[in-house]
């Protein structure tokens, strides 16, 4: 399929693409007055405006490539092609399964506006094919995690900068500096992260590229002043290989880390990088996993988080940063007790 550039699909549009095709595909030759008709009693609506299912027309057209002709005759459309069937109605129950699963894998992200929209469209898929209710799905689960909750209008004002390479401004409160500062930045990319949502972009008062988590913006304006996307806007290009979320650096670091005991098979079940080398010391009851990042911070922590079996052996400022942590770890506890 190729997308219609001026219509964007939703869950109300495919119910009356469904019911439009299927009256059109029964030979009874409508016209958009019988297709209103038609479509208000299956659904129950008042009314549909003749504009309406004129865009419903040229969409199953453009973004579905119907066959559809208007044959002046009969006073109605039909299809050219006795075979062609919407897709949706071709969509098989192990598609229908894993569009489901597909819902639960992103609920992390429930809370921002993205997954309602993905999720009203997926629940219309599957509650229109008859198994999206499967028992087989509550046996795929996704933990508990926290959730943010991202501000619908902020987010649709994201969508319109990046659909228009406008440049925006808003008031922003940092994830690690309480004071609020204005920025106006020119997005590139919207990064779905740990149940977070960033925006990333050139910010024109650092005179650099910044990450954005989207729920600390605030009063935020389209400025109606464009600017030239660069062809190498894509964050991952910004992480030196690493594979550790949404965060970067300026510069990229080769990193050496040993881990012992049982964080030895965990570290080895991921590829942390694109330029990961892993070696084993039987011996010595180590793994030394060496890699590049510019994601520091996120690898700092990625070490603490192992304790006792996570130990840095380069670059030698990351050594002494991971032990004056500790040293400060053992303060705290000694002061508590």
């Amino acid at each position: 399929m190729t997308k219609s550039p001026t219509h964007q699909l939703n869950k109300k549009m495919l119910e009356r693409l469904i019911i439009i095709h299927n009256a059109i595909r029964s030979g009874i030759y409508p016209n958009n007055e019988k297709l209103r008709k038609i479509y208000c009693a299956q659904t129950g609506y008042d009314k549909v405006g003749e504009a309406t299912i004129n865009r419903d027309i040229d969409t199953l057209r453009t973004y579905f490539h119907a066959p559809l002709e208007f044959d002046r005759e009969q006073g109605g459309y039909y299809y050219t092609d006795d075979d062609f069937d919407f897709a949706l109605n071709d969509i098989s129950a192990e598609d229908v399964f894993y569009l489901s699963a597909a819902k639960t894998l992103l609920s992390s992200f429930d809370g921002s506006p993205i997954y309602k929209a993905i999720s009203d469209v997926i629940d219309f898929v599957t509650d229109t094919q008859g198994v999206g209710k499967s028992a087989l799905l509550k046996r795929i689960a996704v933990p508990p995690q926290p959730k943010v909750v991202t501000d619908s209008q902020i987010w649709k004002k994201l969508l319109s900068s990046l659909q228009d390479n406008l440049i925006i401004e808003f008031d922003y409160t940092g994830r690690w500096n309480s004071e609020e500062t204005h920025r106006r930045v020119h997005p590139y990319q919207l990064l779905m992260d740990d149940g977070k949502c960033f925006l990333f972009g050139y910010s024109e008062e650092r005179e650099a590229e910044r990450l954005f988590v989207i729920n600390k913006i605030k009063n935020i304006k389209l400025t109606g002043e464009t600017f030239e996307l660069p062809s190498d806007y894509d964050f991952s290009s910004r992480c030196g290989g690493g594979k550790f979320g949404a965060f970067m650096g300026d510069d990229k670091v080769d990193f050496v880390i040993d881990f012992y005991a049982d964080a030895r098979e965990f570290v080895k079940g991921c590829i942390w990088a694109d330029n990961q080398i892993s070696e084993d010391f039987d011996d010595e009851d180590k793994t030394r996993i060496s890699f590049s990042s510019t994601q520091v911070l996120m690898v700092q922590e990625w070490i603490l988080s192992k304790a006792e079996n996570a130990v840095p052996v380069s670059p030698d400022w990351l050594v002494e940063e991971w032990k004056n942590s500790i040293k400060k770890m053992m303060e705290r506890c000694r002061n508590s007790f």
